[in-house]
Protein backbone atom coordinates (compact mmCIF):
# COMPACT_ATOMS: atom_id res chain seq x y z
CA UNK A 1 0.00 0.00 0.00
CA UNK A 2 2.62 2.51 0.87
CA UNK A 3 4.31 1.58 -2.81
CA UNK A 4 0.74 2.48 -4.29
CA UNK A 5 0.73 5.15 -2.07
CA UNK A 6 4.29 6.54 -2.89
CA UNK A 7 3.97 6.07 -6.69
CA UNK A 8 0.81 8.48 -6.73
CA UNK A 9 2.88 10.84 -4.78
CA UNK A 10 6.43 11.03 -7.55
CA UNK A 11 4.50 10.32 -10.46
CA UNK A 12 6.99 7.61 -11.06
CA UNK A 13 6.89 3.42 -10.85
CA UNK A 14 7.51 2.27 -7.10
CA UNK A 15 9.01 -1.44 -6.10
CA UNK A 16 9.85 -2.68 -2.76
CA UNK A 17 11.79 -5.71 -2.56
CA UNK A 18 12.01 -7.37 0.78
CA UNK A 19 14.62 -9.35 1.56
CA UNK A 20 14.41 -13.26 3.30
CA UNK A 21 14.99 -11.82 6.53
CA UNK A 22 11.77 -9.29 6.31
CA UNK A 23 10.04 -11.97 4.79
CA UNK A 24 10.29 -14.44 7.92
CA UNK A 25 9.42 -11.64 10.04
CA UNK A 26 6.33 -9.93 8.60
CA UNK A 27 5.34 -12.74 5.76
CA UNK A 28 2.38 -15.10 7.43
CA UNK A 29 3.23 -18.58 8.69
CA UNK A 30 1.34 -21.66 8.92
CA UNK A 31 -0.24 -24.41 10.82
CA UNK A 32 0.13 -23.56 14.96
CA UNK A 33 -2.56 -25.59 16.42
CA UNK A 34 -2.45 -27.53 20.08
CA UNK A 35 -5.47 -29.89 20.04
CA UNK A 36 -6.49 -32.63 22.37
CA UNK A 37 -8.82 -35.03 20.75
CA UNK A 38 -10.47 -38.56 21.97
CA UNK A 39 -11.88 -40.96 19.64
CA UNK A 40 -14.39 -43.85 20.48
CA UNK A 41 -15.27 -47.21 19.23
CA UNK A 42 -17.39 -49.95 19.80
CA UNK A 43 -16.52 -53.68 20.83
CA UNK A 44 -16.32 -54.58 16.74
CA UNK A 45 -13.64 -51.39 15.87
CA UNK A 46 -16.07 -48.95 14.80
CA UNK A 47 -15.63 -45.52 15.47
CA UNK A 48 -18.79 -44.23 17.38
CA UNK A 49 -17.56 -40.08 17.86
CA UNK A 50 -15.05 -37.91 17.48
CA UNK A 51 -14.50 -35.15 20.01
CA UNK A 52 -11.45 -32.12 19.32
CA UNK A 53 -10.71 -29.06 21.01
CA UNK A 54 -8.18 -27.03 19.57
CA UNK A 55 -6.24 -24.11 20.21
CA UNK A 56 -5.16 -22.31 16.68
CA UNK A 57 -2.61 -19.33 17.20
CA UNK A 58 -3.16 -16.56 14.91
CA UNK A 59 -0.48 -14.41 15.46
CA UNK A 60 -0.43 -11.05 17.01
CA UNK A 61 -2.82 -10.06 13.82
CA UNK A 62 -5.73 -11.01 12.26
CA UNK A 63 -5.15 -11.53 8.50
CA UNK A 64 -7.33 -11.59 5.92
CA UNK A 65 -7.76 -15.70 5.41
CA UNK A 66 -6.52 -16.78 8.66
CA UNK A 67 -10.18 -17.11 10.36
CA UNK A 68 -11.71 -19.30 8.14
CA UNK A 69 -8.49 -22.28 8.08
CA UNK A 70 -8.74 -23.71 11.43
CA UNK A 71 -12.70 -23.60 11.26
CA UNK A 72 -14.24 -24.01 8.21
CA UNK A 73 -11.66 -25.65 6.33
CA UNK A 74 -10.05 -27.82 9.33
CA UNK A 75 -13.21 -28.84 11.26
CA UNK A 76 -15.43 -29.55 8.33
CA UNK A 77 -12.54 -32.23 6.95
CA UNK A 78 -12.61 -34.05 10.68
CA UNK A 79 -14.52 -36.63 9.57
CA UNK A 80 -11.46 -37.94 7.29
CA UNK A 81 -12.27 -40.70 4.94
CA UNK A 82 -14.63 -42.75 8.09
CA UNK A 83 -18.15 -43.05 8.89
CA UNK A 84 -18.44 -41.08 11.78
CA UNK A 85 -21.74 -40.91 13.41
CA UNK A 86 -20.85 -38.20 15.95
CA UNK A 87 -18.44 -35.49 16.19
CA UNK A 88 -18.17 -32.43 18.28
CA UNK A 89 -15.11 -29.45 17.67
CA UNK A 90 -14.45 -27.07 19.25
CA UNK A 91 -11.94 -24.60 18.31
CA UNK A 92 -10.64 -21.32 19.84
CA UNK A 93 -8.32 -18.62 17.92
CA UNK A 94 -5.74 -17.27 20.21
CA UNK A 95 -3.41 -14.44 19.76
CA UNK A 96 0.19 -14.66 20.63
CA UNK A 97 3.35 -12.14 19.90
CA UNK A 98 4.03 -14.44 16.52
CA UNK A 99 3.77 -13.40 12.69
CA UNK A 100 0.12 -13.58 11.78
CA UNK A 101 -0.60 -17.30 10.89
CA UNK A 102 -2.83 -17.71 7.48
CA UNK A 103 -3.10 -20.17 4.71
CA UNK A 104 -0.47 -22.34 3.57
CA UNK A 105 -0.26 -25.21 1.19
CA UNK A 106 -3.62 -27.13 2.07
CA UNK A 107 -4.77 -24.75 4.75
CA UNK A 108 -6.77 -26.63 7.76
CA UNK A 109 -6.59 -29.42 5.68
CA UNK A 110 -3.15 -30.67 6.86
CA UNK A 111 -3.84 -30.00 9.96
CA UNK A 112 -7.64 -31.88 9.97
CA UNK A 113 -6.02 -34.83 7.97
CA UNK A 114 -2.72 -35.07 10.73
CA UNK A 115 -5.14 -35.49 14.13
CA UNK A 116 -7.37 -38.22 12.40
CA UNK A 117 -4.41 -39.84 11.01
CA UNK A 118 -2.42 -40.13 14.00
CA UNK A 119 -5.53 -41.23 15.94
CA UNK A 120 -6.21 -43.91 13.98
CA UNK A 121 -2.75 -44.61 14.12
CA UNK A 122 -3.15 -44.91 17.89
CA UNK A 123 -5.96 -46.47 18.05
CA UNK A 124 -4.99 -49.32 15.97
CA UNK A 125 -1.96 -49.65 18.50
CA UNK A 126 -4.22 -49.51 21.64
CA UNK A 127 -6.59 -52.06 20.37
CA UNK A 128 -4.18 -54.38 18.72
CA UNK A 129 -5.33 -54.82 15.50
CA UNK A 130 -3.40 -53.64 11.95
CA UNK A 131 -3.53 -49.84 11.32
CA UNK A 132 -4.51 -50.32 7.73
CA UNK A 133 -7.47 -52.88 8.41
CA UNK A 134 -8.57 -50.50 11.22
CA UNK A 135 -8.97 -48.14 8.78
CA UNK A 136 -10.25 -50.41 6.28
CA UNK A 137 -13.50 -51.62 8.63
CA UNK A 138 -13.98 -47.72 9.03
CA UNK A 139 -13.97 -46.77 5.50
CA UNK A 140 -16.84 -44.50 4.24
CA UNK A 141 -18.10 -47.02 1.14
CA UNK A 142 -21.86 -45.49 0.13
CA UNK A 143 -21.66 -42.20 -1.61
CA UNK A 144 -22.66 -39.46 -1.25
CA UNK A 145 -21.93 -39.55 2.18
CA UNK A 146 -23.31 -36.34 4.27
CA UNK A 147 -20.57 -36.20 7.06
CA UNK A 148 -21.70 -34.18 10.36
CA UNK A 149 -19.50 -31.71 10.12
CA UNK A 150 -20.92 -30.04 6.85
CA UNK A 151 -19.11 -31.42 4.28
CA UNK A 152 -21.00 -33.60 1.59
CA UNK A 153 -18.86 -35.97 0.00
CA UNK A 154 -19.87 -36.94 -3.63
CA UNK A 155 -17.76 -40.15 -4.83
CA UNK A 156 -14.98 -42.03 -3.57
CA UNK A 157 -13.61 -45.63 -3.58
CA UNK A 158 -11.01 -45.27 -0.25
CA UNK A 159 -10.40 -49.22 -0.59
CA UNK A 160 -8.88 -48.75 -3.70
CA UNK A 161 -6.25 -46.56 -2.79
CA UNK A 162 -5.16 -48.21 0.34
CA UNK A 163 -5.08 -52.12 -1.27
CA UNK A 164 -3.13 -50.32 -4.52
CA UNK A 165 -0.98 -48.30 -1.65
CA UNK A 166 -0.48 -52.10 0.45
CA UNK A 167 0.72 -53.66 -2.80
CA UNK A 168 2.72 -51.13 -4.06
CA UNK A 169 5.02 -51.05 -0.25
CA UNK A 170 4.64 -54.64 -0.06
CA UNK A 171 2.55 -54.54 3.28
CA UNK A 172 2.45 -58.04 3.75
CA UNK A 173 6.31 -58.15 3.92
CA UNK A 174 6.86 -55.38 6.24
CA UNK A 175 7.37 -58.18 9.25
CA UNK A 176 10.70 -59.60 7.50
CA UNK A 177 11.78 -56.54 6.82
CA UNK A 178 11.63 -55.01 10.05
CA UNK A 179 13.28 -58.23 11.91
CA UNK A 180 16.03 -57.56 9.50
CA UNK A 181 16.76 -53.87 10.53
CA UNK A 182 16.54 -54.89 13.72
CA UNK A 183 19.60 -57.60 13.43
CA UNK A 184 21.45 -55.06 11.57
CA UNK A 185 20.55 -52.27 14.83
CA UNK A 186 18.21 -50.37 12.90
CA UNK A 187 14.62 -49.51 13.62
CA UNK A 188 12.24 -50.20 10.93
CA UNK A 189 8.58 -48.38 11.10
CA UNK A 190 5.78 -48.45 8.32
CA UNK A 191 2.93 -45.24 8.89
CA UNK A 192 -0.21 -45.27 7.08
CA UNK A 193 -1.81 -42.32 6.04
CA UNK A 194 -5.50 -42.11 4.28
CA UNK A 195 -5.83 -38.38 3.21
CA UNK A 196 -9.16 -36.20 2.35
CA UNK A 197 -9.41 -32.58 1.38
CA UNK A 198 -11.89 -30.35 0.61
CA UNK A 199 -10.55 -28.28 -2.59
CA UNK A 200 -11.84 -26.89 -6.07
CA UNK A 201 -12.83 -23.98 -3.78
CA UNK A 202 -15.74 -22.75 -3.28
CA UNK A 203 -19.11 -22.65 -4.46
CA UNK A 204 -20.27 -18.88 -3.96
CA UNK A 205 -23.26 -20.10 -1.76
CA UNK A 206 -20.43 -21.22 0.82
CA UNK A 207 -18.34 -18.60 0.73
CA UNK A 208 -21.40 -16.16 1.51
CA UNK A 209 -23.02 -17.78 4.17
CA UNK A 210 -19.01 -17.10 6.28
CA UNK A 211 -19.74 -13.52 4.99
CA UNK A 212 -17.36 -13.32 2.25
CA UNK A 213 -17.52 -10.35 0.16
CA UNK A 214 -16.69 -12.08 -3.19
CA UNK A 215 -17.86 -14.87 -4.79
CA UNK A 216 -15.80 -18.05 -6.07
CA UNK A 217 -16.64 -18.52 -9.31
CA UNK A 218 -14.21 -18.36 -12.61
CA UNK A 219 -14.54 -16.84 -15.73
CA UNK A 220 -12.96 -17.51 -19.31
CA UNK A 221 -13.21 -16.54 -22.98
CA UNK A 222 -12.49 -18.16 -26.46
CA UNK A 223 -10.98 -16.32 -28.85
CA UNK A 224 -11.50 -17.72 -32.31
CA UNK A 225 -9.14 -15.48 -34.72
CA UNK A 226 -9.72 -14.85 -38.31
CA UNK A 227 -6.39 -17.50 -38.88
CA UNK A 228 -7.84 -20.03 -36.69
CA UNK A 229 -5.88 -19.25 -33.96
CA UNK A 230 -7.26 -19.51 -30.69
CA UNK A 231 -6.92 -17.37 -27.32
CA UNK A 232 -7.73 -18.54 -23.94
CA UNK A 233 -8.23 -15.80 -21.65
CA UNK A 234 -8.45 -17.13 -18.50
CA UNK A 235 -9.24 -15.66 -14.69
CA UNK A 236 -7.12 -18.13 -13.30
CA UNK A 237 -3.64 -17.18 -12.40
CA UNK A 238 -0.52 -19.86 -12.97
CA UNK A 239 2.84 -18.95 -10.54
CA UNK A 240 4.18 -22.55 -11.78
CA UNK A 241 1.25 -24.90 -11.62
CA UNK A 242 1.62 -25.66 -15.67
CA UNK A 243 -1.36 -24.17 -16.97
CA UNK A 244 -0.50 -23.01 -19.90
CA UNK A 245 0.12 -26.93 -20.82
CA UNK A 246 -2.86 -28.44 -19.35
CA UNK A 247 -5.47 -25.82 -20.50
CA UNK A 248 -3.48 -25.58 -24.27
CA UNK A 249 -4.59 -29.61 -24.21
CA UNK A 250 -7.90 -29.69 -23.50
CA UNK A 251 -8.24 -27.04 -26.15
CA UNK A 252 -6.67 -28.99 -28.42
CA UNK A 253 -8.07 -32.08 -28.19
CA UNK A 254 -11.48 -30.65 -28.36
CA UNK A 255 -10.59 -29.55 -31.60
CA UNK A 256 -8.25 -31.91 -33.17
CA UNK A 257 -5.57 -29.17 -33.45
CA UNK A 258 -2.06 -29.06 -33.20
CA UNK A 259 -1.39 -27.39 -29.42
CA UNK A 260 0.85 -24.83 -31.20
CA UNK A 261 -2.39 -23.28 -32.42
CA UNK A 262 -3.78 -22.41 -28.86
CA UNK A 263 -2.20 -19.93 -26.56
CA UNK A 264 -3.46 -19.30 -22.71
CA UNK A 265 -3.72 -15.52 -21.85
CA UNK A 266 -3.95 -14.69 -17.73
CA UNK A 267 -2.62 -12.24 -15.38
CA UNK A 268 -3.19 -9.51 -18.23
CA UNK A 269 -5.59 -6.96 -16.59
CA UNK A 270 -5.91 -5.10 -20.09
CA UNK A 271 -7.01 -8.27 -21.50
CA UNK A 272 -8.63 -10.71 -19.12
CA UNK A 273 -11.88 -10.45 -17.96
CA UNK A 274 -12.70 -10.98 -14.34
CA UNK A 275 -11.57 -14.05 -12.57
CA UNK A 276 -10.87 -14.86 -9.02
CA UNK A 277 -7.19 -16.28 -9.72
CA UNK A 278 -5.32 -19.39 -8.07
CA UNK A 279 -5.55 -20.92 -4.73
CA UNK A 280 -7.41 -24.16 -2.65
CA UNK A 281 -6.82 -26.58 -6.24
CA UNK A 282 -9.66 -24.92 -8.20
CA UNK A 283 -7.33 -24.03 -11.87
CA UNK A 284 -8.97 -27.37 -13.02
CA UNK A 285 -11.76 -28.14 -11.39
CA UNK A 286 -12.97 -24.62 -11.69
CA UNK A 287 -11.10 -22.38 -14.07
CA UNK A 288 -10.79 -25.42 -16.64
CA UNK A 289 -14.22 -25.74 -16.30
CA UNK A 290 -14.91 -22.36 -17.33
CA UNK A 291 -12.66 -22.97 -20.62
CA UNK A 292 -15.06 -25.61 -21.23
CA UNK A 293 -18.61 -23.70 -20.80
CA UNK A 294 -16.76 -20.90 -23.00
CA UNK A 295 -15.78 -23.47 -25.44
CA UNK A 296 -19.12 -25.24 -25.81
CA UNK A 297 -20.69 -22.00 -26.63
CA UNK A 298 -17.99 -21.47 -29.14
CA UNK A 299 -18.29 -24.87 -30.59
CA UNK A 300 -22.29 -24.48 -30.82
CA UNK A 301 -22.15 -21.01 -33.03
CA UNK A 302 -18.96 -22.32 -35.22
CA UNK A 303 -20.93 -25.95 -35.99
CA UNK A 304 -24.04 -23.82 -37.35
CA UNK A 305 -21.73 -21.58 -39.80
CA UNK A 306 -19.65 -24.57 -40.81
CA UNK A 307 -23.75 -26.33 -41.37
CA UNK A 308 -24.68 -23.57 -43.34
CA UNK A 309 -21.75 -23.91 -45.56
CA UNK A 310 -21.89 -27.05 -46.26
CA UNK A 311 -25.57 -26.71 -46.61
CA UNK A 312 -26.08 -29.77 -44.09
CA UNK A 313 -27.98 -29.99 -40.75
CA UNK A 314 -26.52 -28.71 -37.47
CA UNK A 315 -26.91 -32.06 -35.78
CA UNK A 316 -24.80 -33.93 -38.59
CA UNK A 317 -21.92 -31.42 -38.08
CA UNK A 318 -18.61 -33.22 -36.18
CA UNK A 319 -15.50 -31.77 -35.15
CA UNK A 320 -12.47 -33.85 -35.69
CA UNK A 321 -8.64 -33.08 -36.40
CA UNK A 322 -9.38 -29.37 -37.19
CA UNK A 323 -12.31 -30.10 -39.27
CA UNK A 324 -15.96 -29.58 -39.20
CA UNK A 325 -17.65 -32.59 -41.11
CA UNK A 326 -21.00 -33.57 -42.25
CA UNK A 327 -21.00 -37.02 -40.60
CA UNK A 328 -21.06 -40.21 -42.80
CA UNK A 329 -19.91 -37.72 -46.03
CA UNK A 330 -16.37 -36.39 -47.12
CA UNK A 331 -17.76 -32.66 -47.08
CA UNK A 332 -15.98 -30.46 -44.51
CA UNK A 333 -14.04 -27.62 -43.97
CA UNK A 334 -11.45 -26.40 -41.41
CA UNK A 335 -11.47 -24.35 -38.25
CA UNK A 336 -9.55 -21.70 -39.98
CA UNK A 337 -12.28 -21.18 -42.85
CA UNK A 338 -14.95 -21.65 -39.99
CA UNK A 339 -13.56 -18.80 -38.21
CA UNK A 340 -12.94 -16.32 -41.49
CA UNK A 341 -16.24 -16.81 -42.50
CA UNK A 342 -17.44 -15.37 -39.36
CA UNK A 343 -15.36 -12.73 -39.53
CA UNK A 344 -15.99 -12.27 -43.13
CA UNK A 345 -19.98 -12.08 -42.26
CA UNK A 346 -20.63 -12.46 -46.12
CA UNK A 347 -22.61 -15.72 -45.74
CA UNK A 348 -23.71 -16.45 -42.13
CA UNK A 349 -27.13 -17.76 -41.14
CA UNK A 350 -29.47 -15.18 -40.85
CA UNK A 351 -29.85 -13.56 -37.42
CA UNK A 352 -26.13 -14.41 -36.53
CA UNK A 353 -23.61 -12.03 -35.23
CA UNK A 354 -20.30 -12.11 -36.67
CA UNK A 355 -17.09 -12.82 -35.03
CA UNK A 356 -16.32 -16.22 -33.12
CA UNK A 357 -15.68 -15.13 -29.64
CA UNK A 358 -17.51 -16.26 -26.55
CA UNK A 359 -17.00 -15.77 -22.49
CA UNK A 360 -18.58 -18.11 -19.58
CA UNK A 361 -18.58 -17.99 -15.83
CA UNK A 362 -18.72 -21.42 -13.84
CA UNK A 363 -20.05 -21.36 -9.79
CA UNK A 364 -18.79 -24.31 -9.11
CA UNK A 365 -21.66 -26.76 -7.06
CA UNK A 366 -19.48 -28.55 -4.22
CA UNK A 367 -16.06 -28.82 -3.35
CA UNK A 368 -14.34 -31.48 -5.24
CA UNK A 369 -12.67 -34.46 -2.58
CA UNK A 370 -9.59 -35.97 -4.07
CA UNK A 371 -8.42 -38.71 -1.68
CA UNK A 372 -5.43 -41.52 -1.24
CA UNK A 373 -3.56 -43.65 0.94
CA UNK A 374 0.34 -43.09 1.68
CA UNK A 375 2.43 -45.77 3.13
CA UNK A 376 6.26 -44.70 4.60
CA UNK A 377 8.98 -47.14 5.45
CA UNK A 378 11.60 -46.05 7.28
CA UNK A 379 14.86 -46.89 9.20
CA UNK A 380 15.37 -44.82 12.64
CA UNK A 381 19.44 -45.10 13.97
CA UNK A 382 18.75 -45.20 18.10
CA UNK A 383 22.07 -43.85 18.45
CA UNK A 384 21.41 -40.76 16.82
CA UNK A 385 17.73 -40.44 16.20
CA UNK A 386 18.28 -39.87 12.55
CA UNK A 387 15.66 -40.84 9.86
CA UNK A 388 16.36 -42.68 6.81
CA UNK A 389 13.78 -43.13 4.61
CA UNK A 390 13.71 -46.51 2.89
CA UNK A 391 10.03 -46.20 0.85
CA UNK A 392 7.55 -44.04 0.40
CA UNK A 393 4.14 -44.92 -2.11
CA UNK A 394 1.00 -42.55 -2.82
CA UNK A 395 -2.00 -44.01 -4.14
CA UNK A 396 -4.20 -41.30 -5.09
CA UNK A 397 -7.63 -40.17 -6.57
CA UNK A 398 -7.88 -36.84 -8.49
CA UNK A 399 -10.55 -37.69 -10.46
CA UNK A 400 -10.01 -38.04 -14.65
CA UNK A 401 -5.76 -36.92 -15.10
CA UNK A 402 -5.61 -34.17 -17.99
CA UNK A 403 -1.92 -34.18 -17.94
CA UNK A 404 -0.61 -37.24 -15.35
CA UNK A 405 3.12 -35.65 -15.30
CA UNK A 406 2.09 -32.17 -14.09
CA UNK A 407 0.00 -34.26 -11.70
CA UNK A 408 2.85 -36.14 -10.71
CA UNK A 409 5.24 -32.64 -10.59
CA UNK A 410 2.34 -30.79 -8.08
CA UNK A 411 1.88 -34.47 -6.11
CA UNK A 412 6.02 -34.49 -5.54
CA UNK A 413 6.10 -30.86 -4.52
CA UNK A 414 3.89 -31.52 -2.26
CA UNK A 415 5.07 -34.48 -0.75
CA UNK A 416 8.36 -32.82 -0.10
CA UNK A 417 6.09 -29.83 1.85
CA UNK A 418 4.52 -32.44 3.73
CA UNK A 419 8.04 -34.58 4.69
CA UNK A 420 9.48 -31.03 5.40
CA UNK A 421 7.10 -30.28 7.86
CA UNK A 422 7.26 -33.79 9.51
CA UNK A 423 11.04 -33.83 9.98
CA UNK A 424 12.26 -30.33 9.60
CA UNK A 425 10.70 -27.15 9.54
CA UNK A 426 9.71 -25.23 12.46
CA UNK A 427 9.42 -21.25 13.22
CA UNK A 428 11.23 -20.85 16.63
CA UNK A 429 10.89 -18.00 19.18
CA UNK A 430 12.60 -17.66 22.15
CA UNK A 431 11.21 -17.27 25.35
CA UNK A 432 11.17 -13.36 25.14
CA UNK A 433 9.25 -13.97 21.79
CA UNK A 434 11.98 -13.07 19.79
CA UNK A 435 12.16 -15.08 16.41
CA UNK A 436 15.68 -17.30 15.92
CA UNK A 437 14.68 -18.49 12.63
CA UNK A 438 14.91 -15.31 10.15
CA UNK A 439 16.82 -16.97 7.60
CA UNK A 440 17.34 -19.98 5.68
CA UNK A 441 20.87 -20.35 7.87
CA UNK A 442 18.29 -20.95 11.15
CA UNK A 443 15.03 -22.55 9.20
CA UNK A 444 15.74 -26.07 7.93
CA UNK A 445 14.21 -26.15 4.12
CA UNK A 446 13.74 -30.00 2.78
CA UNK A 447 16.58 -30.27 0.25
CA UNK A 448 16.77 -33.26 -2.12
CA UNK A 449 18.95 -35.30 0.35
CA UNK A 450 16.33 -35.21 2.97
CA UNK A 451 13.55 -36.75 0.89
CA UNK A 452 13.18 -39.90 -1.49
CA UNK A 453 12.38 -40.95 -4.39
CA UNK A 454 8.37 -41.55 -4.77
CA UNK A 455 6.00 -44.50 -5.69
CA UNK A 456 3.11 -42.60 -7.29
CA UNK A 457 -0.05 -44.42 -8.48
CA UNK A 458 -3.71 -43.29 -9.44
CA UNK A 459 -7.44 -44.84 -8.84
CA UNK A 460 -10.13 -42.32 -10.44
CA UNK A 461 -13.20 -42.27 -9.78
CA UNK A 462 -14.81 -39.48 -11.68
CA UNK A 463 -16.12 -35.82 -10.02
CA UNK A 464 -19.60 -35.39 -10.80
CA UNK A 465 -19.78 -31.75 -9.78
CA UNK A 466 -17.81 -30.84 -12.92
CA UNK A 467 -18.14 -31.82 -16.53
CA UNK A 468 -15.02 -32.60 -16.57
CA UNK A 469 -14.62 -35.42 -13.71
CA UNK A 470 -11.66 -33.33 -12.38
CA UNK A 471 -11.04 -32.83 -8.59
CA UNK A 472 -8.13 -30.82 -7.47
CA UNK A 473 -4.16 -32.19 -7.13
CA UNK A 474 -1.93 -29.11 -5.76
CA UNK A 475 -1.83 -29.78 -2.48
CA UNK A 476 -2.85 -33.28 -1.43
CA UNK A 477 0.75 -34.10 -0.79
CA UNK A 478 1.17 -31.60 1.83
CA UNK A 479 -1.72 -33.23 3.49
CA UNK A 480 -1.10 -36.15 3.54
CA UNK A 481 2.35 -36.74 3.97
CA UNK A 482 3.25 -35.41 7.66
CA UNK A 483 1.21 -37.88 9.48
CA UNK A 484 2.22 -40.93 7.33
CA UNK A 485 5.88 -39.87 8.40
CA UNK A 486 5.36 -39.62 11.94
CA UNK A 487 3.24 -42.89 12.33
CA UNK A 488 6.06 -44.51 10.68
CA UNK A 489 8.41 -43.11 12.86
CA UNK A 490 6.74 -43.85 16.51
CA UNK A 491 6.17 -47.71 14.93
CA UNK A 492 9.92 -47.79 14.49
CA UNK A 493 10.68 -46.20 17.84
CA UNK A 494 7.88 -48.21 19.56
CA UNK A 495 6.90 -44.73 20.88
CA UNK A 496 3.23 -42.52 20.47
CA UNK A 497 4.73 -39.34 21.86
CA UNK A 498 5.92 -37.44 19.21
CA UNK A 499 5.51 -34.05 18.19
CA UNK A 500 6.30 -32.46 14.63
CA UNK A 501 8.57 -31.70 13.57
CA UNK A 502 11.15 -35.08 14.22
CA UNK A 503 14.40 -33.80 14.58
CA UNK A 504 17.09 -36.37 14.93
CA UNK A 505 17.40 -35.22 18.29
CA UNK A 506 13.72 -34.75 19.43
CA UNK A 507 13.81 -38.68 17.76
CA UNK A 508 16.95 -39.54 20.24
CA UNK A 509 15.10 -38.13 23.23
CA UNK A 510 12.17 -39.48 22.89
CA UNK A 511 14.03 -43.26 22.21
CA UNK A 512 15.93 -42.50 25.33
CA UNK A 513 13.10 -40.97 27.38
CA UNK A 514 12.35 -42.64 30.83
Amino acid sequence: MVALWASKKIGRPVKWTGDRTEAFLTDAHGRDHVTHAELAFDASNKITGLKVKTYANFGAYMSLFSSSVPTYLYATLLSGQYNIPAIHAEVIGVYTNTTPVDAYRGAGRPEASYLIERLMETAARQLKVDPAELRRTNFITQFPHQTPVIMAYDTGDFNASLDAAMKAIDYAGFPARKAKAKADGKLRGIGVSCYIEACGIAPSKAVGSLGAGVGLWESAEVRVNPVGTIEILTGSHSHGQGHETTFCQLVAERLGVPISQVSIVHGDTDKVQFGMGTYGSRSAAVGLTAILKAMEKMESKAKKIAAHALEASEADIVIENGEFKVTGTDKAIALPMVALAAYTAHNLPDGMEPGLKESAFYDPTNFTFPAGTYICELEVDPGTGKTSFVNFVAADDFGRLINPMIVEGQVHGGLVQGIGQALLEHAIYDANGQPVTASFMDYAMPRADDVPSFNLSHTTTLCPGNPLGIKGCGEAGAIGASAAVINAITDAIGKNNLEMPATPDRVWRTIHAA
